[in-house]
């Protein structure tokens, strides 16, 4: 599913709507709307018993982020004040004009910067305040993807925006039957302009995805932003595109599955739930670096209430323990270090889930570009497809 594009979203696992506690007007809640699939049941029930007080808790799985998205636009929509709407405007809580009433929101790294900028989000202010027992035990990255100024752009001075609590990477799934006529498998992006591909790739319908694998493959950033000063970009572009048989951000297992393609390129939160059933499939970190996107808790803008037990969730969340169930169960990486034995997941999946911090240190989060340069991606994109 697409995890990039503010058209698509994305699932994952399934996750039932799960409410603890008992009835009251009067007792604690903790309203989250979480990604569906992003955090195992019996993780809000661990949660739950642990907590002394008498709490009620209330975590709606949503199928996509950009439902998730829409819904923090939603709760900031100004009420429309025109002449012809009359007495009507004067009706408390009428449709467009319901307040932000959830604590916590699952929202990707890749729509921080929109959150931000549309002010559809608010701070951790509870960070600064050291009310996170466990951000000092976050990687210096995972700090630095969510501090960020007003306009949504990384800066060490700006504030805390969200708590990453999951993460995975684009990774590069074969069909391994294939190869071995071939004399090779798939260990990196230069593998993919290899004698004997023509027309057996699918790859993602993504400018950044694309054009930046291109980049990492010319020794370059994903985050490039002025395309027009790297040499060879465009003739490695349609060189590429000569091997790929389409492009596809949704389906593009289905055709690995089926043999019309031998390899694709992916999002691992798509394919680590497959490689389990399908053992004709093997997937592979590129070795130079790839793509990297995280699942994070945001606070909407309006929520005023006390922030205790939403610091405690994300405080459960970042324990190792925890993150290790959530890890395994959801099939992604943690920012938290998680100690996950090989008996702990499928073979398969073992080197995947087990980062190497060689090529962790190599890849890089989708960042945000300045207008000019999407409209690079984009144009160069959609000039190669033709």
């Amino acid at each position: 599913m697409d995890r990039r594009s503010f058209l698509l979203g994305t699932s994952t696992l399934a996750l039932s709507q799960l409410l603890f506690g008992c009835g009251g007007n009067k007792q604690t809640q903790l309203k989250v709307q979480l990604l569906k699939g992003s955090i195992p049941g019996q993780v809000v029930n661990q949660f739950h018993k642990g907590l002394q007080q008498r709490v009620q808790l209330k975590f709606a799985p949503v199928e996509r982020i950009q439902d998730l998205f829409q819904q923090l636009q939603n709760w900031q929509q100004k009420p429309k004040t025109t002449d012809e709407q009359g007495w009507r405007r004067f009706i408390p809580f009428r449709q467009g004009q319901k307040a932000a009433d959830t604590d916590l929101v699952t929202l990707g790294d890749y729509w921080l910067q929109a959150a931000i900028e549309q002010k559809l989000i608010q701070p951790l202010q509870e960070v600064q305040g050291n009310q996170l027992k466990q951000w000092s035990t976050l990687d210096e990255r995972w700090k630095q993807l969510v501090t960020r100024n007003d306009q949504g752009i990384l800066d060490t001075q700006g504030k805390v925006w969200g708590a990453p609590y999951r993460w995975g990477s684009t990774v590069i799934v074969y069909n391994r039957d294939k190869f071995p006529k071939l004399g090779w498998t798939p260990k990196d992006w230069s593998d993919l302009w290899r004698d004997g591909m023509q027309q057996r790739i699918s790859l993602l319908n993504q400018p950044r995805e694309v054009i930046g694998l291109v980049l990492k493959k010319l020794g370059k950033s994903y985050n490039t932003d002025n395309l027009d000063q790297v040499p060879d970009l465009e003739k490695e572009l349609q060189i590429l595109n000569q091997q790929v048989k389409f492009y596809s951000s949704n389906n593009y297992l289905e055709p690995l599955i089926m043999e019309d393609t031998w390899l694709a390129v992916g999002w691992s939160s798509d394919v680590l739930p497959v490689l389990g059933r399908y053992p004709q499939l093997a997937a592979v970190i590129p070795q130079s670096g790839t793509a990297i996107w995280a699942d994070l808790w945001v606070r909407p803008a309006g929520i005023t209430k006390d922030s205790l037990l939403s610091d405690q969730w994300i405080d459960f969340c970042w324990q190792p323990s925890t993150a290790k169930q959530i890890s395994v169960l959801t099939k992604t990486n943690s920012p938290i270090s998680t100690n996950i034995a090989a008996s702990d997941i499928q073979e398969p999946l073992w080197s995947l889930l087990e980062s190497d911090r060689k090529v962790f240190d190599k890849s890089e989060f989708l960042l945000p570009l300045p207008p000019s340069a999407i409209k690079q991606y984009e144009s160069l994109f959609a000039k190669i497809k033709v």
